[in-house]
Protein backbone atom coordinates (compact mmCIF):
# COMPACT_ATOMS: atom_id res chain seq x y z
CA UNK A 1 0.00 0.00 0.00
CA UNK A 2 1.17 3.53 -0.97
CA UNK A 3 -0.10 6.52 -1.10
CA UNK A 4 0.45 10.24 -2.22
CA UNK A 5 -2.70 11.92 -0.95
CA UNK A 6 -3.78 11.22 2.21
CA UNK A 7 -2.57 13.00 5.72
CA UNK A 8 -3.19 11.44 9.07
CA UNK A 9 -4.74 14.93 10.68
CA UNK A 10 -5.14 14.33 14.85
CA UNK A 11 -5.67 11.58 16.91
CA UNK A 12 -7.61 12.11 20.18
CA UNK A 13 -8.21 9.88 23.06
CA UNK A 14 -10.45 9.44 26.22
CA UNK A 15 -9.51 7.45 29.16
CA UNK A 16 -11.78 6.49 32.34
CA UNK A 17 -11.52 8.23 35.62
CA UNK A 18 -12.17 4.39 37.70
CA UNK A 19 -8.19 3.06 38.02
CA UNK A 20 -7.87 -0.55 38.83
CA UNK A 21 -4.65 -2.10 40.11
CA UNK A 22 -3.14 -5.46 39.11
CA UNK A 23 -3.05 -5.27 43.10
CA UNK A 24 -6.51 -4.97 43.29
CA UNK A 25 -7.70 -7.57 40.88
CA UNK A 26 -5.43 -10.28 42.82
CA UNK A 27 -6.73 -9.19 46.19
CA UNK A 28 -10.25 -10.47 44.13
CA UNK A 29 -8.86 -13.49 43.14
CA UNK A 30 -8.18 -14.39 46.90
CA UNK A 31 -10.09 -17.69 46.80
CA UNK A 32 -8.42 -18.96 43.66
CA UNK A 33 -4.85 -17.98 44.77
CA UNK A 34 -5.05 -19.65 48.00
CA UNK A 35 -6.88 -23.13 46.05
CA UNK A 36 -3.67 -23.50 43.67
CA UNK A 37 -0.95 -21.41 46.57
CA UNK A 38 -0.60 -18.51 43.42
CA UNK A 39 1.95 -16.36 45.16
CA UNK A 40 0.71 -12.35 45.24
CA UNK A 41 2.35 -10.20 42.78
CA UNK A 42 2.85 -12.36 39.57
CA UNK A 43 0.14 -10.29 37.37
CA UNK A 44 2.26 -7.27 37.82
CA UNK A 45 5.55 -9.23 37.32
CA UNK A 46 4.65 -10.86 34.49
CA UNK A 47 3.08 -7.95 32.23
CA UNK A 48 4.81 -4.67 33.64
CA UNK A 49 1.20 -3.33 33.85
CA UNK A 50 0.69 -1.90 37.22
CA UNK A 51 -3.56 -0.86 36.47
CA UNK A 52 -5.63 -0.32 33.86
CA UNK A 53 -9.07 1.60 34.02
CA UNK A 54 -12.82 0.90 33.37
CA UNK A 55 -15.91 2.68 32.03
CA UNK A 56 -18.69 3.12 34.63
CA UNK A 57 -21.31 0.58 34.33
CA UNK A 58 -23.74 0.63 31.86
CA UNK A 59 -21.65 3.20 29.14
CA UNK A 60 -22.28 2.46 25.83
CA UNK A 61 -19.43 2.67 23.46
CA UNK A 62 -21.24 4.85 21.19
CA UNK A 63 -21.32 7.55 23.52
CA UNK A 64 -17.65 7.53 24.21
CA UNK A 65 -16.36 7.16 20.53
CA UNK A 66 -18.80 10.48 19.65
CA UNK A 67 -17.27 12.31 22.54
CA UNK A 68 -13.28 11.24 21.07
CA UNK A 69 -14.34 11.82 17.49
CA UNK A 70 -15.77 15.17 18.43
CA UNK A 71 -12.17 15.65 19.71
CA UNK A 72 -10.07 14.88 17.08
CA UNK A 73 -12.41 16.88 14.67
CA UNK A 74 -11.91 20.24 16.88
CA UNK A 75 -7.97 19.46 16.93
CA UNK A 76 -8.11 19.78 13.15
CA UNK A 77 -10.38 22.82 13.46
CA UNK A 78 -12.75 20.96 10.50
CA UNK A 79 -16.10 21.34 9.61
CA UNK A 80 -17.78 17.79 9.88
CA UNK A 81 -20.00 18.00 6.96
CA UNK A 82 -17.08 17.18 5.18
CA UNK A 83 -16.30 14.08 6.50
CA UNK A 84 -17.27 11.72 4.09
CA UNK A 85 -17.13 8.29 5.96
CA UNK A 86 -16.60 7.06 9.39
CA UNK A 87 -15.68 3.34 10.75
CA UNK A 88 -15.99 2.62 14.13
CA UNK A 89 -13.15 -0.18 14.65
CA UNK A 90 -13.31 -1.27 18.35
CA UNK A 91 -13.94 -5.07 19.70
CA UNK A 92 -16.28 -3.83 21.63
CA UNK A 93 -20.01 -2.39 20.51
CA UNK A 94 -23.50 -1.49 21.39
CA UNK A 95 -25.04 -4.43 19.69
CA UNK A 96 -24.82 -6.76 17.23
CA UNK A 97 -26.42 -4.57 15.39
CA UNK A 98 -27.40 -2.17 14.19
CA UNK A 99 -23.73 -1.00 13.55
CA UNK A 100 -22.10 0.88 16.29
CA UNK A 101 -20.96 3.18 13.76
CA UNK A 102 -24.68 4.34 12.98
CA UNK A 103 -25.23 5.63 17.01
CA UNK A 104 -22.21 7.81 16.56
CA UNK A 105 -22.96 9.38 13.43
CA UNK A 106 -26.02 10.40 14.78
CA UNK A 107 -24.50 11.71 17.76
CA UNK A 108 -21.83 13.67 15.83
CA UNK A 109 -24.58 15.17 13.46
CA UNK A 110 -22.30 14.08 10.09
CA UNK A 111 -23.91 14.13 6.89
CA UNK A 112 -26.57 11.63 5.52
CA UNK A 113 -24.65 10.69 2.46
CA UNK A 114 -21.51 9.82 4.98
CA UNK A 115 -20.35 6.44 4.80
CA UNK A 116 -20.85 4.49 7.80
CA UNK A 117 -19.45 0.94 9.33
CA UNK A 118 -18.19 -1.09 11.84
CA UNK A 119 -14.91 -3.19 11.42
CA UNK A 120 -13.79 -6.53 13.46
CA UNK A 121 -10.22 -7.34 13.63
CA UNK A 122 -9.31 -8.11 17.05
CA UNK A 123 -6.93 -5.07 17.92
CA UNK A 124 -6.22 -4.09 14.41
CA UNK A 125 -9.87 -2.76 13.91
CA UNK A 126 -8.96 0.87 13.96
CA UNK A 127 -5.45 0.40 12.35
CA UNK A 128 -7.66 -1.76 9.38
CA UNK A 129 -10.09 1.80 9.26
CA UNK A 130 -7.18 3.59 8.72
CA UNK A 131 -6.62 1.59 5.68
CA UNK A 132 -9.95 1.86 4.32
CA UNK A 133 -10.67 5.52 4.88
CA UNK A 134 -6.93 6.25 3.35
CA UNK A 135 -7.96 4.05 0.03
CA UNK A 136 -10.71 6.06 0.18
CA UNK A 137 -9.60 9.08 -0.30
CA UNK A 138 -6.50 8.07 -2.18
CA UNK A 139 -9.28 7.53 -4.84
CA UNK A 140 -10.99 10.91 -5.08
CA UNK A 141 -14.48 9.26 -3.22
CA UNK A 142 -14.15 11.13 -0.25
CA UNK A 143 -11.83 14.00 1.03
CA UNK A 144 -11.97 13.63 4.88
CA UNK A 145 -13.02 10.25 7.01
CA UNK A 146 -12.68 9.58 10.78
CA UNK A 147 -11.82 5.89 12.63
CA UNK A 148 -12.69 5.37 16.06
CA UNK A 149 -13.46 3.21 18.64
CA UNK A 150 -14.12 2.45 22.27
CA UNK A 151 -13.05 -0.75 24.04
CA UNK A 152 -14.83 -1.81 27.87
CA UNK A 153 -12.56 -4.45 29.56
CA UNK A 154 -14.98 -4.30 32.58
CA UNK A 155 -17.29 -7.23 32.14
CA UNK A 156 -14.61 -9.46 30.62
CA UNK A 157 -12.00 -8.97 33.78
CA UNK A 158 -14.95 -9.39 36.18
CA UNK A 159 -16.08 -12.43 34.59
CA UNK A 160 -12.64 -13.79 34.16
CA UNK A 161 -12.56 -13.65 37.75
CA UNK A 162 -15.87 -14.79 38.57
CA UNK A 163 -14.75 -18.03 36.44
CA UNK A 164 -11.54 -18.65 38.19
CA UNK A 165 -12.77 -18.32 41.22
CA UNK A 166 -15.78 -20.44 40.82
CA UNK A 167 -14.87 -23.32 38.96
CA UNK A 168 -12.54 -25.20 41.23
CA UNK A 169 -11.84 -27.76 38.10
CA UNK A 170 -9.41 -24.96 37.01
CA UNK A 171 -5.16 -25.71 37.57
CA UNK A 172 -2.79 -23.55 37.58
CA UNK A 173 -2.55 -23.96 33.37
CA UNK A 174 -5.83 -22.56 33.32
CA UNK A 175 -5.36 -19.42 35.26
CA UNK A 176 -2.53 -18.51 33.49
CA UNK A 177 -4.14 -18.95 29.84
CA UNK A 178 -6.67 -16.42 31.37
CA UNK A 179 -4.14 -14.09 32.59
CA UNK A 180 -4.54 -12.15 29.55
CA UNK A 181 -7.93 -11.19 29.84
CA UNK A 182 -7.00 -9.36 33.45
CA UNK A 183 -4.37 -7.04 31.65
CA UNK A 184 -7.48 -5.67 29.95
CA UNK A 185 -7.95 -2.10 30.09
CA UNK A 186 -10.32 0.18 29.27
CA UNK A 187 -10.29 3.41 26.66
CA UNK A 188 -11.40 5.03 23.26
CA UNK A 189 -9.65 6.62 20.55
CA UNK A 190 -9.79 8.43 17.30
CA UNK A 191 -8.29 9.67 13.94
CA UNK A 192 -8.60 11.57 11.88
CA UNK A 193 -7.72 11.23 8.07
CA UNK A 194 -7.85 14.10 5.19
CA UNK A 195 -6.78 14.37 1.69
CA UNK A 196 -3.47 16.60 1.44
CA UNK A 197 -4.97 18.89 -0.34
CA UNK A 198 -7.33 20.50 2.40
CA UNK A 199 -4.96 18.95 5.22
CA UNK A 200 -3.64 21.77 7.84
CA UNK A 201 -0.69 19.44 9.05
CA UNK A 202 1.05 17.86 6.00
CA UNK A 203 1.11 15.20 8.25
CA UNK A 204 1.42 12.57 5.02
CA UNK A 205 0.17 8.50 5.74
CA UNK A 206 2.79 7.18 3.18
CA UNK A 207 1.76 3.42 3.18
CA UNK A 208 2.20 0.31 4.74
CA UNK A 209 1.92 -3.33 4.67
CA UNK A 210 -0.34 -6.09 6.29
CA UNK A 211 0.93 -9.88 7.12
CA UNK A 212 -1.48 -12.81 7.60
CA UNK A 213 -0.25 -15.83 9.74
CA UNK A 214 -3.42 -17.61 10.04
CA UNK A 215 -2.00 -21.31 11.21
CA UNK A 216 -2.08 -19.19 14.71
CA UNK A 217 -5.61 -18.54 14.72
CA UNK A 218 -6.38 -21.05 17.67
CA UNK A 219 -4.05 -19.25 20.01
CA UNK A 220 -6.13 -16.89 21.53
CA UNK A 221 -10.47 -17.25 22.13
CA UNK A 222 -12.88 -14.20 22.94
CA UNK A 223 -16.24 -13.99 23.16
CA UNK A 224 -19.46 -15.43 24.96
CA UNK A 225 -19.25 -18.68 26.69
CA UNK A 226 -23.36 -19.79 26.88
CA UNK A 227 -22.43 -22.54 28.91
CA UNK A 228 -21.45 -20.88 31.58
CA UNK A 229 -24.59 -20.80 34.20
CA UNK A 230 -26.79 -20.96 31.26
CA UNK A 231 -25.89 -17.44 30.57
CA UNK A 232 -23.88 -15.47 28.17
CA UNK A 233 -20.71 -14.05 29.67
CA UNK A 234 -17.62 -13.35 28.44
CA UNK A 235 -14.58 -14.90 28.77
CA UNK A 236 -11.05 -15.16 26.90
CA UNK A 237 -8.60 -18.19 26.97
CA UNK A 238 -4.90 -17.44 25.53
CA UNK A 239 -1.92 -19.28 24.76
CA UNK A 240 0.15 -16.30 25.48
CA UNK A 241 3.77 -17.49 25.36
CA UNK A 242 2.48 -19.06 21.46
CA UNK A 243 0.51 -15.63 20.45
CA UNK A 244 3.41 -13.60 21.70
CA UNK A 245 6.01 -15.56 19.59
CA UNK A 246 3.78 -16.19 16.68
CA UNK A 247 2.89 -12.10 16.94
CA UNK A 248 6.56 -11.72 16.42
CA UNK A 249 7.58 -13.81 13.89
CA UNK A 250 4.68 -11.88 11.58
CA UNK A 251 5.98 -8.66 12.39
CA UNK A 252 9.22 -9.74 11.37
CA UNK A 253 7.89 -11.14 7.91
CA UNK A 254 6.40 -7.74 7.52
CA UNK A 255 8.70 -5.44 8.76
CA UNK A 256 11.24 -5.77 5.55
CA UNK A 257 8.15 -5.49 3.41
CA UNK A 258 6.87 -2.05 4.39
CA UNK A 259 10.16 -0.75 4.89
CA UNK A 260 10.69 -1.46 1.20
CA UNK A 261 7.23 -0.08 0.81
CA UNK A 262 7.59 3.53 2.05
CA UNK A 263 11.12 3.72 1.25
CA UNK A 264 12.97 4.06 4.92
CA UNK A 265 15.81 2.08 6.23
CA UNK A 266 14.98 1.02 10.26
CA UNK A 267 17.72 3.51 11.04
CA UNK A 268 15.26 6.52 9.56
CA UNK A 269 12.23 5.67 12.00
CA UNK A 270 12.52 8.25 14.61
CA UNK A 271 9.43 7.15 16.81
CA UNK A 272 7.60 4.29 16.77
CA UNK A 273 4.14 2.95 18.43
CA UNK A 274 3.10 -0.56 19.25
CA UNK A 275 0.32 -2.53 19.94
CA UNK A 276 0.10 -2.20 24.30
CA UNK A 277 0.34 -5.86 25.30
CA UNK A 278 2.98 -6.03 27.82
CA UNK A 279 6.59 -5.30 28.94
CA UNK A 280 8.38 -8.38 27.29
CA UNK A 281 6.20 -8.27 24.36
CA UNK A 282 7.44 -4.67 23.60
CA UNK A 283 11.07 -5.60 24.27
CA UNK A 284 10.99 -8.91 22.36
CA UNK A 285 9.33 -6.62 19.62
CA UNK A 286 11.89 -4.05 19.48
CA UNK A 287 14.66 -6.59 19.75
CA UNK A 288 13.56 -8.43 16.73
CA UNK A 289 13.30 -5.49 14.46
CA UNK A 290 16.85 -4.05 15.47
CA UNK A 291 14.79 -1.14 16.55
CA UNK A 292 16.22 0.67 19.67
CA UNK A 293 13.19 0.83 22.18
CA UNK A 294 14.19 4.65 23.06
CA UNK A 295 11.75 5.02 20.38
CA UNK A 296 9.45 4.04 21.77
CA UNK A 297 6.31 5.24 23.94
CA UNK A 298 4.89 3.09 26.52
CA UNK A 299 1.11 3.18 28.08
CA UNK A 300 0.61 -0.39 29.11
CA UNK A 301 1.82 0.57 33.00
CA UNK A 302 -0.94 2.92 33.44
CA UNK A 303 -3.41 1.64 30.83
CA UNK A 304 -3.31 -1.95 30.14
CA UNK A 305 -3.78 -3.51 27.53
CA UNK A 306 -6.60 -1.74 25.62
CA UNK A 307 -7.26 -3.34 22.47
CA UNK A 308 -7.61 -1.88 19.46
CA UNK A 309 -7.42 1.22 20.97
CA UNK A 310 -4.33 0.34 22.31
CA UNK A 311 -1.41 1.39 19.90
CA UNK A 312 -3.81 5.08 18.00
CA UNK A 313 -4.58 6.08 22.27
CA UNK A 314 -0.62 5.89 22.82
CA UNK A 315 -0.06 7.96 19.75
CA UNK A 316 -1.99 10.63 21.02
CA UNK A 317 -0.62 10.89 24.59
CA UNK A 318 2.84 10.54 22.58
CA UNK A 319 1.56 12.84 20.62
CA UNK A 320 -0.11 15.22 23.36
CA UNK A 321 3.18 14.95 25.84
CA UNK A 322 5.65 16.38 22.78
CA UNK A 323 7.04 12.88 22.34
CA UNK A 324 6.57 13.55 18.67
CA UNK A 325 8.50 16.61 16.50
CA UNK A 326 7.99 17.96 13.37
CA UNK A 327 10.16 15.78 10.81
CA UNK A 328 9.66 12.74 12.69
CA UNK A 329 9.30 9.76 10.68
CA UNK A 330 6.44 6.97 12.63
CA UNK A 331 6.11 3.45 12.13
CA UNK A 332 2.72 2.38 13.69
CA UNK A 333 3.28 -1.26 14.38
CA UNK A 334 -0.14 -3.09 15.17
CA UNK A 335 -0.14 -6.97 15.47
CA UNK A 336 -3.95 -8.36 16.29
CA UNK A 337 -4.28 -12.30 17.48
CA UNK A 338 -5.30 -14.43 14.16
CA UNK A 339 -2.68 -13.47 13.75
CA UNK A 340 -2.42 -10.23 11.92
CA UNK A 341 0.33 -7.88 11.91
CA UNK A 342 0.43 -4.39 9.98
CA UNK A 343 2.85 -1.69 9.93
CA UNK A 344 2.16 2.29 8.65
CA UNK A 345 4.60 5.32 8.31
CA UNK A 346 3.75 8.53 8.71
CA UNK A 347 6.12 11.05 7.56
CA UNK A 348 4.81 14.43 10.51
CA UNK A 349 4.95 17.60 10.41
CA UNK A 350 2.81 19.28 12.75
CA UNK A 351 1.00 18.02 15.67
CA UNK A 352 -2.76 19.71 16.65
CA UNK A 353 -3.93 18.96 19.98
CA UNK A 354 -7.47 19.38 21.19
CA UNK A 355 -6.76 20.92 24.67
CA UNK A 356 -9.97 20.06 26.19
CA UNK A 357 -9.09 15.98 25.69
CA UNK A 358 -8.91 14.46 29.53
CA UNK A 359 -6.44 12.69 28.63
CA UNK A 360 -3.82 15.53 28.39
CA UNK A 361 -4.08 15.30 32.33
CA UNK A 362 -4.83 12.38 32.85
CA UNK A 363 -3.32 11.24 36.50
CA UNK A 364 0.06 9.53 36.48
CA UNK A 365 0.49 9.27 32.96
CA UNK A 366 3.36 11.19 33.00
CA UNK A 367 5.05 10.21 36.22
CA UNK A 368 4.21 6.40 35.51
CA UNK A 369 5.69 6.79 31.75
CA UNK A 370 8.20 4.05 31.31
CA UNK A 371 10.07 3.93 27.61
Amino acid sequence: MQYQNVCLESFACTVPEEIVSSEQIESWLAPVYRRLRLPEGRLELMTGIVQRRFWPRGTLPSRTSAQTAEKALRAAGMDRLQVGALIHGSVCRDYLEPATACRVHRQLGLRPDCLIYDVSNACLGLLDGIVQVANMIELGHIRAGIVVGTESSRALVENTVRTLNEDVSLSRADVKRAMASLTLGSASAAMLLMDRRISRTGNRLLGGVGWASTESCELCHGGRDVTLGGVGRPVMWTDSEALLQGGIQAAKQAFPRFLDTVGWDADGIDKAFCHQVGRVHRKLMFEALGLNPDLDYSTLEWLGNTGSVALPLTAALGVQHGHVQSGDQLALMGIASGINALILGVDWQESRVDESSEAASAPGCVADHVR
